[in-house]
C-alpha cells in the first residue's frame, strides 16, 4: 500500500509499505477513504516531538470501510463504514472503566518510553511518536485497527465523509476542551487559537451555554472563519501592540474572561516576532522547551477563580506562570481527548443538523500530494486551515 512516511524534520514522503493484516482476534483492517492532516502532525513535521523514527507511518484522523474482521470482533462486519478515534483503548482497564480512554493502560506497546518521560504511559495513538507506541497511522491506503469493538463508530446512511471525519479527533477535542472549561450559562469564554481545534472549541462553547466567545489568533483567514462560521468576537493579537490583557479586561468589565481555552500548544507565537524566531530555532534543535506564550497569556487574562482548559498539545516542558495560576485560584484542566466518550453524542449532533463539521475544510487532495499539503498547511499558504487527504 501507499502511506505517508516520516523521514526526519520537514521530510515526509509517500512510500510503499506492506498491507496491514489482522494480528489479534480483536482487530479489523479498514480501507481508508478519507484522512486529515492535524495540527499536531505539524509538530512531527517540524521535528518538535521526540522519539520519532525514520519509516514511521503517520496520521491519526482516518475513516474508511471495513475490509477484514478478526474472529473476536462482534460490533463490526465487512463493508461497515467507520470513523476511527485517534486514541486506542482496550475498554476494560481501570482508566477505560472511568471513561478516561486516552489514559488506557493496555494499548501503548512501548510504555517504558512514556514512563521515563512522563512518569506513566498514556494510551497508544495512531501515527504518532514512539512515546505513544509508534503505531502505524492512518495517512495510508489501509489501516489496522486494534480493539475494534471499543474504538470505531459506524457512520449512519446519508452522511458524507466530510461531515463525520473529524469525529476521529478535532471535533471531540474541541468539545472536550470546552467541557473542561466548566462553562456556566451566559459566561464569557476566550479561545486562544483559531485553527481547527479552536474552531470546534468555539462552536462547542456555544453548545454548552456560553453567553459570549472571544477568539484570539493572528491569521486573518482563521479569524474570519471564527467570526463568520463560529460567530465569535475576534482579536488579532499582533494588532493590539502587546496589550491583549488590557483589551480582554476592558471587554469584560475589568474581571477578565470567565473561562479560557488554550488551543494552540507547543508552537505558540509570542508578541515579539524576533523572540519567536529565536525560540523556534532553539526548540527545533532541542535546546529550548515548548513555547508557552498562549498558556501564560490565558493565565494572566483569566478572571480570578476561573478555569483554563488546555487541549493544545505539548511534548516536553515549558515555563508556566505558576504564581498567577495559584494566587488567582485558577483551575487548569488538560489531557489528550477521551474520544470514545464523545462519539455517540457528537454523531447525534451531526445527524440532527446542529453542526456540520465540514465547514472547517479548506483543501482536499490525493494522498500523493500529502508532502506538498503539509508545507501548505504549516506555512498557512492559500488560506489553508484544514486539509483532507483522499487515499
Amino acid at each position: 500500500m501507499k502511506a505517508l512516511t516520516w523521514h526526519g524534520q520537514g521530510d515526509v514522503r509517500v512510500d510503499t509499505h506492506p498491507d496491514p493484516e489482522i494480528e489479534e482476534p480483536t482487530d479489523v483492517v479498514i480501507k481508508v477513504t478519507s484522512t486529515a492532516i492535524c495540527g499536531s502532525d505539524l509538530h512531527l513535521f517540524d521535528g518538535f516531538v521526540p522519539m520519532m523514527k525514520s519509516g514511521d507511518i503517520i496520521g491519526h484522523e482516518p475513516m474508511g470501510i471495513v475490509e477484514e474482521v478478526g474472529s473476536g470482533v462482534t460490533r463490526l462486519k465487512k463493508g461497515d463504514r467507520v470513523v476511527v478515534p485517534f486514541t486506542i483503548s482496550c475498554g476494560h482497564c481501570w482508566f477505560c472503566d472511568q471513561t478516561l480512554f486516552s489514559l488506557c493502560d493496555n494499548t501503548n506497546p512501548k510504555p517504558e518510553n512514556a514512563r521515563q518521560a512522563m512518569g506513566h504511559a498514556p494510551a497508544g495513538i495512531y501515527g504518532y511518536s514512539h512515546l505513544t507506541g509508534g503505531i502505524p497511522g492512518g495517512q495510508a491506503e489501509y489501516l489496522r485497527v486494534p480493539h475494534a469493538d471499543v474504538g470505531p463508530i459506524k457512520v449512519p446512511d446519508g452522511l458524507t465523509d466530510e461531515q463525520v471525519l473529524f469525529l476521529s479527533d478535532i471535533f471531540p477535542t474541541g468539545y472536550m476542551g470546552a467541557e473542561n472549561a466548566e462553562i456556566q450559562p451566559g459566561e464569557t469564554v476566550a479561545v486562544w487559537g483559531c485553527g481547527p481545534v479552536g474552531q470546534f472549541a468555539i462552536q462547542s462553547a456555544w453548545m454548552l451555554g456560553a453567553g459570549r466567545v472571544i477568539a484570539i489568533d493572528r491569521e486573518p483567514e482563521r479569524l474570519r472563519m471564527a467570526a463568520e462560521n463560529s460567530k465569535a468576537e475576534t482579536i488579532n493579537f499582533e494588532e493590539v501592540d502587546g496589550k491583549l490583557h488590557e483589551l480582554l479586561s476592558d471587554m469584560t468589565d475589568g474581571r477578565g474572561p470567565d473561562r479560557c481555552i488554550e488551543a494552540v500548544g507547543m508552537e505558540a507565537h509570542g508578541a515579539s516576532a524576533a523572540k519567536t524566531i529565536v525560540d523556534k530555532a532553539a526548540q527545533a534543535t532541542h535546546t529550548q522547551s515548548d513555547r508557552t506564550y498562549a498558556l501564560n497569556q490565558a493565565i494572566m487574562a483569566c478572571r480570578k477563580g476561573g478555569t483554563i482548559s488546555m487541549p493544545g498539545v505539548y511534548a516536553q516542558s515549558g515555563s508556566v506562570k505558576l504564581g498567577p495560576l495559584m494566587n488567582k485560584g485558577l483551575t487548569l484542566k488538560t489531557g489528550q481527548t477521551h474520544v470514545q466518550r464523545y462519539l455517540e453524542p457528537l454523531m447525534q449532533k451531526i445527524e440532527s443538523g446542529e453542526i456540520d463539521p465540514s465547514f472547517i475544510i479548506t483543501h482536499t487532495a490525493p494522498l500523493a500530494d500529502a508532502p506538498k499539503m503539509y508545507e501548505t498547511f504549516r506555512d498557512k499558504k492559500d488560506d489553508c486551515i484544514k486539509v483532507v487527504l483522499k487515499p
